[in-house]
């Protein structure tokens, strides 16, 4: 469990937003846990409350591919989307209760599990392994004239929802530039599909995105406009050695966006599948085991699925993987 997070792998097909949303319809719910499975100690037989984000990333189709798949294999058990801001508010509904599942990325689940930063103590969370890898987006438009992240200062810039890791990782990366993100942008906290529609009303310049490839928001923007993709993969080093090994340089591969004919080096972080550590260690393997023996349907949701690999998903040094999980990726090797 020391080894850090291989890189993303090759390219991905595209999926538009309605395809994936079409997907969803069965499985998303309200943000309340009525059944047995809701609050603290988890059971299967249950309802269990997904806490996934916003509808223009990968959280929420993917999260509810996943319940779809859960609800339907697990006998008893119902899982419930909610839509959230992601990765910050998903680790505080987890810790109250509110959530028994839920996406993270790597830096706010580093920050969770050890009662940093955002977090004022550690939470009672443990990880059902590495799902898939978040490419940083930071994109504009071509009119705008942005093509690095130095040309952002005085520029009107989203760095991401209030409460979303997409907003921890812009400011750090605006940091690792010499940019104040408090003082040097004029800031709309934005998810990416508030952020997509401001640049192209134009009411914000540029907008920073941490998520799966492709992303529905920004498929949308390069089939209107001729998208900017910023690299950041040059600040990779110096935040994995500020922060933690959870961020690493990698590539969008070239055309993963329409009109994107070069590969974009970016920061990259894992997404692990959260719960909480009072979860029954039975309903932990029965969840991780369903998950990551189901590749192929989950495919048909999102093509972030085909980086589920159990052989490596608990190589995972900033958060225990939960002893129901690590019996399941022990018995497969």
């Amino acid at each position: 469990m020391t080894s850090s997070p291989n890189p993303a792998r090759s390219a991905r097909r595209l999926l538009g937003t309605a395809t994936a949303a079409a997907l969803l319809l069965t499985a998303c719910g309200g943000g309340d846990s009525g059944g047995t499975g809701g609050g603290e100690g988890a059971q299967a037989g249950g309802t269990l409350t997904f806490a996934t984000g916003g509808t223009g990333g990968v959280y929420y189709p993917y999260g509810g591919g996943i319940a779809n798949l859960l609800s339907s294999q697990l006998d008893g058990t119902v899982v419930t989307v909610q839509e959230t801001n992601a990765s910050v508010d998903n680790m505080q509904l987890l810790a109250s209760g509110q959530a028994q599942l839920a996406f993270g990325l790597g830096d706010v689940v580093s920050d969770a599990a050890n009662g940093e930063n955002t977090f004022s103590e550690p939470l009672p969370i443990c990880s059902l392994g590495n799902i898939y890898n978040n490419f940083t987006h930071v994109f504009t438009t071509a009119e705008t004239g942005i093509k690095t992240i130095e040309d952002l200062r005085g520029k009107r810039v989203s760095p991401g929802a209030v409460g979303s890791a997409s907003e921890v990782t812009a400011d750090r990366i605006m940091q690792a530039a010499g940019i104040d993100p408090q003082t040097d942008i004029e800031r709309a906290q934005l998810g990416v599909a508030e952020t997509v529609a401001a640049i192209q009303d134009g009411t914000v310049d540029a907008g920073f995105w941490s998520g799966g490839l492709p992303t529905g928001a920004i498929v949308d923007l390069a089939s209107t406009d001729d998208l900017v993709l910023i690299p950041t993969g040059e600040y990779a080093d110096e935040m994995a050695q500020q922060y933690g090994d959870y961020y690493f340089a990698d590539e969008i591969p070239a055309n993963t966006y329409e009109g994107q004919a070069e590969p974009s080096p970016q920061v990259v972080s894992p997404n692990i599948l959260v719960v909480r550590e009072d979860m029954d260690e039975q309903l932990q393997q029965d969840i991780a085991r369903t998950v990551f023996e189901n590749k192929e349907q989950l495919l048909t949701v999102h093509p972030a699925a085909a980086e589920l690999d159990p052989a490596t998903a608990d190589e995972v040094a900033f958060i225990e993987t939960c002893p129901g999980a690590q019996a399941y990726f022990d018995s497969v090797g």
